[in-house]
C-alpha cells in the first residue's frame, strides 16, 4: 500500500549484570521468546520418532545434537565434529521467510508496529517454538542449511536485520528437499499471478506451506478523509494525491476483498494454507494457529 503523507534505591550488583546481559539482547527476540513461550503453554512439544535411512550430508555438530548422531569416521579426519543427516531429517525441515521490501516499512501511525517488525517478531516466535519441538529449520534464500538449538534464533535474527534473501516481494525459487515444509511472512500485495508462480513451483516440488499476511488496519479500513497525498514506497511507484479519501473506501475494500479472494484460491489450489494477521492484534492466536497447522502437516 502506498504510504500517506498526511497534510495536516541502590541497585545490587546482579541487578546491573542482569540489565547489561538483557541490554545487549536483541529486544525483538526478547519479544519473540515472550510471545513463544506464552503459546506453548497452550501446546505440547513434539519431537519427531523414527530416523530416515539414505543418507543426506554432513553437517558440523551444534549444540543440542544427539551424540548417537555424530560420525567418528568423518569427524576424525578433521578438528571440527560431523553428524551426519539423513534424507528424512531434511525433508521435515521448515524454511522460513520474511518479506523484506520497501512495503512492509508502512505503518499507519507512529504508535502502530511496522509490518516488518511484526513480520520478523512471528517468525522468531515461530523459530522459537520449533526450536523447542526439535524441529530443523532454514531461512530461505540465504544458502544456510537447516540446523536446530538455541543458537538459531540469534542467527536468524541478524540476517533478518540485514535483510538477506528478502529483498523481494516474493521469494525466490531454490532447490529445497522434496516434501519439506515452508512459512512465508508478508503482505503479498503483489500481482496474484506473480504468487500462483512462485506457489506452483514449490508445490510442483511436493513442498506444503503456509501464508501469514500481515497488514496494517489502515490498509484494511482506509480511515482517512479529506485530501491525502500518498507516496510510493516500492520502486517505480510515484505519488498520488486524493482529494476527497472517502469517496474512494468502498471500491477500494472491494478490490482488496477481491485480491485476497484470489490468494485464497491459489493456496486452495496447491493445498497450501492463508492466514491474515493485522498488526494492531496480538500474535499470540495467529502464531498458535500456525503452529497447529504445522503440527496437524506433521501428524497427518
Amino acid at each position: 500500500m502506498r504510504e500517506p503523507i498526511q497534510i495536516n534505591r541502590k541497585r545490587s550488583d546482579s541487578q546491573h549484570k542482569a540489565e547489561s546481559v538483557a541490554a545487549g539482547f536483541p529486544a525483538l527476540l526478547v519479544a519473540a521468546e515472550r510471545v513463544a513461550s506464552t503459546v506453548s503453554q497452550g501446546v505440547h512439544g513434539r519431537r519427531r520418532v523414527g530416523q530416515g535411512e539414505t543418507f543426506w550430508q554432513f553437517r558440523r555438530y551444534e549444540y543440542g545434537d544427539s551424540v548417537q548422531q555424530i560420525d567418528w569416521r568423518q569427524s576424525a579426519k578433521s578438528t571440527p565434529v560431523y553428524v551426519r543427516e539423513t534424507e528424512w531429517e531434511a525433508a521435515q525441515s521448515v524454511w522460513l521467510w520474511r518479506d523484506g521490501s520497501a512495503s512492509m516499512d508502512f505503518q499507519s501511525s507512529e504508535k502502530s508496529t511496522s509490518k516488518r517488525e511484526r513480520a520478523s517478531l512471528l517468525l522468531l516466535a515461530l523459530a522459537s517454538l520449533l526450536v523447542r519441538g526439535g524441529e530443523r529449520m532454514a531461512l530461505l534464500g540465504t544458502g544456510m542449511l537447516p540446523a536446530t538449538g538455541r543458537a538459531v534464533l540469534p542467527q536468524f535474527w541478524s540476517m533478518l536485520e540485514a535483510n538477506a534473501g528478502a529483498a523481494n516481494s516474493l521469494p525466490q525459487v531454490e532447490t529445497l528437499p522434496r516434501y519439506a515444509r515452508m512459512v512465508w511472512f508478508g503482505d503479498f500485495l503483489s500481482r496474484p499471478e506473480e504468487l500462483d508462480k512462485v506457489v506452483r513451483t514449490y508445490a510442483n516440488l511436493g513442498i506444503k506451506g503456509h501464508l501469514v499476511q500481515v497488514l496494517d488496519s489502515a490498509e484494511e479500513l482506509l480511515p482517512y478523509d479529506g485530501r491525502i497525498l500518498f507516496g510510493g514506497v516500492e520502486s517505480g511507484e510515484g505519488d498520488v494525491l486524493v482529494r476527497r479519501v472517502e469517496e474512494l473506501r468502498g471500491a477500494y475494500q472491494q478490490e482488496l476483498a477481491r485480491h485476497n479472494d484470489a490468494l485464497k484460491a491459489i493456496v486452495r489450489r496447491y493445498g497450501w494454507s492463508l492466514t491474515t494477521h493485522r498488526t494492531d492484534h496480538a500474535p499470540e492466536p495467529v502464531l498458535l494457529a500456525l503452529f497447529v497447522l504445522l503440527s496437524e502437516a506433521v501428524g497427518g
